[in-house]
Protein backbone atom coordinates (compact mmCIF):
# COMPACT_ATOMS: atom_id res chain seq x y z
CA UNK A 1 0.00 0.00 0.00
CA UNK A 2 3.18 2.46 1.14
CA UNK A 3 4.45 1.92 -2.29
CA UNK A 4 1.42 2.63 -4.07
CA UNK A 5 1.13 5.63 -2.72
CA UNK A 6 4.92 6.61 -4.00
CA UNK A 7 4.08 5.93 -7.18
CA UNK A 8 1.32 8.13 -8.05
CA UNK A 9 2.03 10.38 -10.18
CA UNK A 10 -0.07 13.23 -8.77
CA UNK A 11 2.10 14.70 -5.94
CA UNK A 12 5.45 14.10 -7.94
CA UNK A 13 3.89 16.49 -11.14
CA UNK A 14 2.91 18.81 -8.41
CA UNK A 15 5.80 19.09 -6.18
CA UNK A 16 7.72 19.74 -9.65
CA UNK A 17 5.60 22.44 -10.82
CA UNK A 18 5.46 24.23 -7.72
CA UNK A 19 9.34 23.75 -7.68
CA UNK A 20 9.95 24.71 -11.07
CA UNK A 21 7.50 27.73 -10.59
CA UNK A 22 9.45 28.92 -7.41
CA UNK A 23 13.16 27.48 -8.37
CA UNK A 24 13.48 28.78 -11.79
CA UNK A 25 15.32 31.41 -11.50
CA UNK A 26 17.64 29.00 -9.50
CA UNK A 27 18.40 27.15 -12.81
CA UNK A 28 20.10 30.30 -14.28
CA UNK A 29 23.50 28.94 -14.49
CA UNK A 30 22.16 25.86 -15.85
CA UNK A 31 20.46 27.47 -18.85
CA UNK A 32 23.54 29.78 -19.24
CA UNK A 33 25.36 26.40 -20.00
CA UNK A 34 23.10 25.08 -22.08
CA UNK A 35 22.70 28.15 -24.46
CA UNK A 36 26.26 29.72 -23.65
CA UNK A 37 25.55 32.14 -27.13
CA UNK A 38 22.16 34.32 -25.03
CA UNK A 39 23.22 36.95 -23.62
CA UNK A 40 20.40 36.80 -21.23
CA UNK A 41 19.23 33.01 -20.45
CA UNK A 42 16.69 33.64 -17.82
CA UNK A 43 13.38 35.28 -18.36
CA UNK A 44 13.00 37.66 -15.60
CA UNK A 45 10.88 40.47 -16.87
CA UNK A 46 8.53 38.86 -14.47
CA UNK A 47 8.39 36.25 -11.89
CA UNK A 48 7.31 32.86 -12.66
CA UNK A 49 5.22 32.85 -9.79
CA UNK A 50 2.94 35.56 -11.04
CA UNK A 51 2.72 34.34 -14.34
CA UNK A 52 1.63 31.23 -13.05
CA UNK A 53 -1.20 32.80 -11.06
CA UNK A 54 -2.08 34.63 -13.90
CA UNK A 55 -2.30 31.91 -16.13
CA UNK A 56 -4.28 30.17 -14.12
CA UNK A 57 -6.48 32.57 -13.36
CA UNK A 58 -7.31 33.05 -16.96
CA UNK A 59 -8.30 29.44 -17.52
CA UNK A 60 -10.38 29.11 -14.23
CA UNK A 61 -12.69 31.93 -15.42
CA UNK A 62 -12.62 31.17 -19.33
CA UNK A 63 -13.06 27.64 -18.53
CA UNK A 64 -15.89 28.47 -16.17
CA UNK A 65 -17.72 30.21 -18.88
CA UNK A 66 -17.01 27.80 -21.38
CA UNK A 67 -18.23 24.99 -19.04
CA UNK A 68 -21.58 27.02 -17.83
CA UNK A 69 -22.60 27.89 -21.54
CA UNK A 70 -21.96 24.52 -22.58
CA UNK A 71 -24.03 22.88 -20.17
CA UNK A 72 -27.11 25.08 -20.71
CA UNK A 73 -26.53 24.33 -24.50
CA UNK A 74 -26.07 20.96 -24.35
CA UNK A 75 -29.28 20.62 -21.75
CA UNK A 76 -31.23 22.60 -24.09
CA UNK A 77 -30.32 20.74 -27.44
CA UNK A 78 -31.17 17.34 -25.66
CA UNK A 79 -35.05 18.62 -24.16
CA UNK A 80 -37.73 18.51 -26.70
CA UNK A 81 -38.28 22.31 -26.53
CA UNK A 82 -34.24 22.62 -27.90
CA UNK A 83 -33.98 19.23 -30.16
CA UNK A 84 -34.31 21.24 -33.40
CA UNK A 85 -32.08 23.36 -32.55
CA UNK A 86 -29.27 20.68 -31.77
CA UNK A 87 -27.55 20.37 -35.12
CA UNK A 88 -27.07 24.62 -35.55
CA UNK A 89 -26.15 24.15 -31.84
CA UNK A 90 -23.49 21.98 -32.50
CA UNK A 91 -22.27 23.80 -35.75
CA UNK A 92 -22.21 26.99 -34.19
CA UNK A 93 -19.76 25.43 -31.54
CA UNK A 94 -17.86 23.37 -34.17
CA UNK A 95 -16.70 26.51 -35.96
CA UNK A 96 -15.89 28.11 -32.82
CA UNK A 97 -13.41 25.70 -32.85
CA UNK A 98 -12.43 25.73 -36.06
CA UNK A 99 -11.14 29.14 -35.82
CA UNK A 100 -7.91 29.31 -34.71
CA UNK A 101 -7.56 31.39 -31.22
CA UNK A 102 -5.46 33.76 -32.38
CA UNK A 103 -7.42 35.51 -34.95
CA UNK A 104 -10.04 35.44 -32.22
CA UNK A 105 -7.91 37.69 -30.48
CA UNK A 106 -6.92 39.61 -34.03
CA UNK A 107 -10.18 40.72 -34.11
CA UNK A 108 -11.15 41.29 -30.47
CA UNK A 109 -8.06 43.32 -29.65
CA UNK A 110 -8.46 46.45 -31.64
CA UNK A 111 -12.26 46.41 -30.97
CA UNK A 112 -11.68 46.28 -26.79
CA UNK A 113 -8.46 46.79 -26.32
CA UNK A 114 -5.27 44.87 -25.13
CA UNK A 115 -5.24 42.55 -22.12
CA UNK A 116 -6.67 39.58 -20.22
CA UNK A 117 -10.23 40.77 -22.06
CA UNK A 118 -9.88 39.57 -25.73
CA UNK A 119 -7.93 36.50 -24.32
CA UNK A 120 -10.93 35.39 -22.08
CA UNK A 121 -13.56 36.11 -24.96
CA UNK A 122 -10.94 33.59 -27.36
CA UNK A 123 -10.52 30.73 -24.34
CA UNK A 124 -14.27 30.41 -23.64
CA UNK A 125 -15.22 30.31 -27.38
CA UNK A 126 -12.89 27.84 -27.91
CA UNK A 127 -13.34 25.72 -25.22
CA UNK A 128 -17.16 25.00 -25.95
CA UNK A 129 -16.95 22.38 -28.84
CA UNK A 130 -16.20 19.59 -26.30
CA UNK A 131 -18.02 20.80 -23.32
CA UNK A 132 -21.54 20.78 -25.48
CA UNK A 133 -20.67 17.75 -27.01
CA UNK A 134 -20.04 15.45 -24.13
CA UNK A 135 -22.76 16.96 -22.38
CA UNK A 136 -24.83 16.09 -25.27
CA UNK A 137 -23.64 12.90 -25.46
CA UNK A 138 -23.96 11.64 -22.32
CA UNK A 139 -27.13 13.08 -21.29
CA UNK A 140 -28.49 11.10 -24.63
CA UNK A 141 -26.89 7.97 -23.36
CA UNK A 142 -29.52 7.54 -20.54
CA UNK A 143 -31.48 4.33 -20.98
CA UNK A 144 -35.49 5.74 -22.50
CA UNK A 145 -36.48 2.64 -19.80
CA UNK A 146 -34.86 4.95 -16.75
CA UNK A 147 -36.49 7.88 -17.67
CA UNK A 148 -40.00 6.19 -18.48
CA UNK A 149 -39.59 4.98 -15.14
CA UNK A 150 -38.69 8.04 -13.65
CA UNK A 151 -41.77 10.14 -14.86
CA UNK A 152 -43.84 7.17 -13.62
CA UNK A 153 -42.44 8.02 -9.96
CA UNK A 154 -43.98 11.34 -10.74
CA UNK A 155 -40.82 13.30 -10.83
CA UNK A 156 -41.12 16.60 -12.94
CA UNK A 157 -38.68 17.04 -16.18
CA UNK A 158 -36.75 19.51 -14.05
CA UNK A 159 -35.95 16.58 -11.13
CA UNK A 160 -35.61 13.93 -13.67
CA UNK A 161 -32.61 15.85 -14.87
CA UNK A 162 -31.13 16.58 -11.95
CA UNK A 163 -31.97 13.34 -10.05
CA UNK A 164 -31.67 11.14 -12.84
CA UNK A 165 -29.95 11.83 -16.32
CA UNK A 166 -27.25 14.52 -14.89
CA UNK A 167 -25.66 11.54 -12.46
CA UNK A 168 -26.15 8.56 -14.57
CA UNK A 169 -24.57 11.10 -17.57
CA UNK A 170 -21.85 12.96 -15.31
CA UNK A 171 -18.79 10.76 -16.34
CA UNK A 172 -19.37 11.61 -19.70
CA UNK A 173 -20.49 15.53 -19.41
CA UNK A 174 -17.04 15.33 -16.99
CA UNK A 175 -14.66 13.95 -19.77
CA UNK A 176 -15.61 17.12 -21.37
CA UNK A 177 -14.77 19.70 -19.04
CA UNK A 178 -11.44 17.97 -18.59
CA UNK A 179 -10.61 18.12 -22.28
CA UNK A 180 -11.78 21.42 -22.42
CA UNK A 181 -9.72 22.67 -19.67
CA UNK A 182 -6.50 20.77 -20.58
CA UNK A 183 -6.97 22.35 -24.28
CA UNK A 184 -7.46 26.17 -22.46
CA UNK A 185 -4.12 26.06 -20.92
CA UNK A 186 -2.06 25.08 -23.79
CA UNK A 187 -4.60 27.82 -25.70
CA UNK A 188 -4.09 30.30 -22.83
CA UNK A 189 -0.30 30.81 -23.62
CA UNK A 190 -1.18 32.74 -27.10
CA UNK A 191 -2.86 35.57 -24.73
CA UNK A 192 0.39 36.94 -24.21
CA UNK A 193 0.12 38.07 -27.79
CA UNK A 194 -2.53 40.82 -26.93
CA UNK A 195 -0.47 42.08 -23.96
CA UNK A 196 -1.89 39.40 -21.35
CA UNK A 197 0.37 38.41 -18.73
CA UNK A 198 0.76 34.07 -18.86
CA UNK A 199 3.41 31.47 -19.03
CA UNK A 200 2.94 32.23 -22.59
CA UNK A 201 5.03 35.60 -21.97
CA UNK A 202 8.48 33.90 -22.18
CA UNK A 203 7.57 31.90 -25.23
CA UNK A 204 6.06 34.66 -27.04
CA UNK A 205 9.24 36.88 -25.99
CA UNK A 206 11.43 34.18 -26.50
CA UNK A 207 9.88 33.34 -30.11
CA UNK A 208 10.55 36.58 -31.32
CA UNK A 209 14.06 37.27 -30.17
CA UNK A 210 15.34 33.76 -31.02
CA UNK A 211 15.90 32.87 -27.51
CA UNK A 212 15.38 28.93 -26.79
CA UNK A 213 15.80 28.80 -23.19
CA UNK A 214 12.74 31.79 -22.99
CA UNK A 215 10.84 29.42 -24.61
CA UNK A 216 11.48 26.06 -22.36
CA UNK A 217 11.32 27.95 -19.89
CA UNK A 218 7.57 28.71 -20.48
CA UNK A 219 6.87 25.85 -21.97
CA UNK A 220 8.19 23.16 -19.71
CA UNK A 221 5.87 24.86 -17.08
CA UNK A 222 2.92 24.75 -19.18
CA UNK A 223 3.41 21.80 -19.95
CA UNK A 224 3.79 20.32 -15.77
CA UNK A 225 0.18 22.62 -15.42
CA UNK A 226 -1.44 20.63 -18.06
CA UNK A 227 -0.26 17.18 -16.09
CA UNK A 228 -1.46 18.18 -13.44
CA UNK A 229 -4.57 19.14 -14.04
CA UNK A 230 -5.20 16.47 -16.39
CA UNK A 231 -4.27 13.85 -13.05
CA UNK A 232 -6.30 15.98 -10.80
CA UNK A 233 -9.37 15.23 -13.06
CA UNK A 234 -8.54 11.68 -13.56
CA UNK A 235 -9.21 11.67 -9.94
CA UNK A 236 -12.66 13.27 -10.04
CA UNK A 237 -13.24 10.69 -12.75
CA UNK A 238 -16.06 7.97 -11.28
CA UNK A 239 -14.19 4.60 -10.63
CA UNK A 240 -15.79 1.57 -12.72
Amino acid sequence: MKGHRWADPLPWALLALVGLTWGMPTLKPLFAAGFPALDRPMYEQDSFVALMAAHIGLVAVSSAVSVLLGWAAGVFATRSAGLAFRPLIETVVAMGQTVPPVAVLAVAAPLIGFGETPALIALAIYGLLPVVQQTVAGLSSVPAGVLEAATGLGMTPFQRLRRVEWPLAWPVILSGVRTSVIINIGTAAIASTVGAKTLGSPIIIGLSGFNTAYVLQGAVLVGLLAVVVDLGFERLMPKR
